[in-house]
């Protein structure tokens, strides 16, 4: 009897090392599925930015799937629900989709179970999104490591699972015919979404790129200084583990430190799968009362904080859908502990804009930067003056975005401009500083009762 799988696409939108679908390409025939769901779509995550790329990237997806023989069939509405019925339509014998860490998904995955139980098979399928899946290593006592350096190590020598081959040849079940491709989003972008442009960012990152990341990642004005390949490893249009071991394979200093990177983002997934409630709860209360002051938040939104290394990074984020990570320190540091703001508000204003807003990594590393996660220094507050003095010296950084400033030449007065005097400030048509740097860091250490940390 001819076997039927349904192979659900979430955020591995990829056809390139998917254990999802390698694994469904075995039946007979696949039906493959992407819903548009709706609960996602009313909680700030169908933005504009966001929506193109996912629609490119689902294009893309559709596209190679036809060159093997399918298509992409989309749907809108609940997830289980459209799965099921599909199931029940085709005489699925096995439905297939990827594990995921936050609430929600593991919510969804026992509802889906709870639909097709008696009927068929689901197939949930590990280390789609990471490298290693979660819970594939723990301390002795724990069921996660709460510490990065010690996870570090056991990740670096731990077992991986085989690169999964693309499938070279998939067929519609009979009673389904192929949908009319996807138009294209249109218009100009400068990160267009889908596996096609990943795997050439991935491939020109890899070959030019990589072996200098250790020198140049902190450096906000580099071109090249990171990988920009954070949207992509979020959609999944790139594997995460086949770009470890690609890079790993290089045993440069660069390329260690970028696998490096893909290790941190393995482990804000391993603390958020044990401890889902981080999402939205302090992952160690630190006893915050923060403040309540919705101009000072918004003036953070918009970039007119007055401080230009903090502005930059907020309208490079407006501007772009992205920010360079260092950027989204000094901004996060900023909001949680110069303002001290509740960093809930950050990272949702951080996962509405984000191309790359995954919840693990964007809540966790909030949490880091807020001291309420798992930073070993929690009280540390970057002061942004000298963050900008140490990763934008020239300033070209904050030129860029803000063209107010643009036309100082003094990286001092472009960092500090409120120097040239309160006319001169008015006169740029840019904001005088909306708190003071050291009385907020004091407003800061007598909340949270610690000792004068400052980096």
């Amino acid at each position: 009897m001819p076997t039927t799988a349904i192979v659900v696409f979430t955020r591995d939108l990829r056809v390139h090392d998917n254990p999802v679908l390698a694994a469904a390409a075995a039946a007979d025939h696949v039906l493959p599925v992407f819903v548009h769901d709706e609960t996602l779509a009313t909680t700030g995550f169908a933005t504009g930015p966001r929506t193109r790329f996912l629609d490119e990237c689902l294009a893309d997806l559709d596209a190679g799937l036809r060159e093997r023989g399918a298509a992409l069939l989309r749907c809108e509405g609940d997830l289980v629900t459209e799965v099921a019925r599909l199931a029940h339509e085709v005489d699925a014998t096995a439905v297939h989709i990827a594990a995921d860490a936050s609430a929600y998904a593991v919510r969804r995955q026992r509802r889906l179970a709870e639909a097709l139980a008696g009927r068929c098979e689901l197939a949930v399928h590990d280390a789609v999104h990471t490298v290693l899946a979660a819970g594939t290593i723990t301390p002795q006592g724990n069921d996660h490591f709460a510490v990065f350096t010690p996870y570090h190590r056991r990740w670096a020598g731990a077992a991986r699972r085989e690169i999964a081959s693309a499938p070279r040849r998939l067929r519609l079940p009979p009673a389904v015919s192929a949908p009319e491709a996807p138009v294209g989003a249109g218009g100009e972008s400068g990160m267009p979404g889908g596996e096609t442009e990943a795997r050439r960012r991935a491939h020109r990152w890899l070959g030019e790129d990589v072996d200098h990341y250790h020198r140049r990642h902190d450096d906000l004005a580099a071109e090249h200084g990171t990988s920009r390949l954070s949207p992509y490893l979020h959609f999944g249009c790139l594997s995460a583990l086949e770009l470890a071991a690609e890079a790993g394979a290089r045993h440069t200093e660069g390329a260690d430190a970028f696998v490096r990177q893909l290790a941190w983002r393995d482990f804000h997934f391993q603390v958020l799968a044990a401890r889902p409630r981080a999402a939205h709860d302090d992952y160690r209360s630190r006893a915050d009362d923060w403040r309540d002051d919705p101009q000072a938040l918004q003036a953070w939104k918009e970039g007119r904080t007055g401080i230009p290394i903090v502005d930059a990074g907020m309208r490079q984020l407006a501007a772009e859908g992205w920010m360079h990570n260092r950027a989204r320190l000094i901004t996060g540091s900023f909001l949680a502990k110069t303002l001290y703001l509740d960093w809930r508000a950050g990272a949702a204003h951080f996962q509405q804009h984000l191309l790359d807003g995954d919840i693990a990594n964007n809540q966790m590393n909030w949490q880091w930067v807020a001291g309420t996660g798992t930073d070993t220094r929690p009280n540390r507050v970057l002061n942004p003056l000298r963050q900008a003095e140490r990763y934008d010296p020239t300033g070209d950084y904050v030129r860029t975005w803000v063209p107010e400033l643009a036309d100082l030449d003094d990286p001092r007065d472009l960092h500090q401009p409120w120097r040239l005097g309160s006319a001169k400030l008015r006169g740029l048509g840019y904001p005088a500083p909306i708190v003071d740097l050291d009385t907020a860091r004091d407003r800061f250490q007598r909340h949270r009762q610690v000792d004068r940390t400052a980096s």
